[in-house]
């Protein structure tokens, strides 16, 4: 009988450590992208063009998409609501990238962080977003985050069998960072214009003063291989949705 409370009583101690841990705020993985000079866009759709060059300063990125672990404990320290997991044929794992992610929820991520470990966390802009995904100074010139080859890096449409997948589950791009491409799509900074490039500064482009999108990048779970181009763009109001997450960034 005795072994039996003491077994009990360890087990619900056991609960509540892992209930506590869940709560702690936990810095993200971030990696240093140096700056320089890139080609950004490409001719393969009518808002990825013109090709244009464009310097970036350096800054860090988040080296996994944020995720439900790190989500959940912003959640349980301001009671933000959560968002529902409705996965089809599963659940999230606190592993898996935090996805059904508005662009405004992401904004109230980064604050928490900041006001937590007192940084200066936000989102990407979009062109920093694309010099990562392309592997920064390091880049080989590849059509998805880190190969040709989509299934070496990333979960799409036709490997996903429907839903997220744990962070890192895949191969690193250039400057390793994981599934860039794929996965869940990732908010950024920017409003979307699909006519921006044309007249986007050269040095550290911001994106457009305002308008009705956002932008998403880097594709998801439920999309073309096409999708997960390190150039492809797509424009989207504030919504949640079961294939949007984000990943955090920092100026130098």
């Amino acid at each position: 009988m005795k072994i039996f409370i003491v077994l009990n009583m360890l087990i619900i101690a056991f609960i509540n450590i892992k209930e506590i841990y869940a709560q702690v705020p936990v810095e993200p993985v971030m990696v240093v992208v140096e700056g320089g000079i890139f080609s950004m866009g490409s001719t393969q759709n009518e808002d990825e063009k013109p090709i244009h060059n464009v310097t970036l300063n350096s800054f860090s990125i988040g080296k996994f998409e944020v995720t439900v672990a790190e989500y959940k404990a912003f959640c349980n320290a301001t009671n933000y609501p959560m968002p529902k997991d409705l996965t089809p044929g599963g659940g999230w794992t606190d592993t898996h990238p935090m996805a059904n992610i508005k662009y405004n929820d992401a904004l109230a991520y980064c604050n928490w962080l900041n006001n937590v470990f007192k940084g200066n966390y936000r989102l990407p802009t979009e062109a920093e977003w694309e010099y990562a995904a392309r592997g920064g100074n390091k880049s080989k010139g590849y059509i998805y985050s880190g190969s040709d080859n989509i299934d070496e890096v990333g979960f799409y449409g036709e490997n996903s069998g429907g839903r997220t997948h744990e962070v890192g589950g895949k191969k690193p791009n250039e400057l390793g960072l994981y599934d860039m491409s794929g996965n869940v799509w990732e908010w950024c900074q920017d409003w979307y214009n699909g006519a921006y490039y044309s007249s986007s500064p050269g040095s550290n482009p911001n994106g457009p003063s305002s308008g009705p999108y956002h932008v998403l990048r880097g594709g998801a779970w439920g999309l073309s291989a096409s999708d997960c181009r390190v150039t492809g763009r797509y424009g989207s109001h504030d919504y949640r949705n079961l294939n949007r997450g984000f990943r955090v960034a920092s100026p130098q």
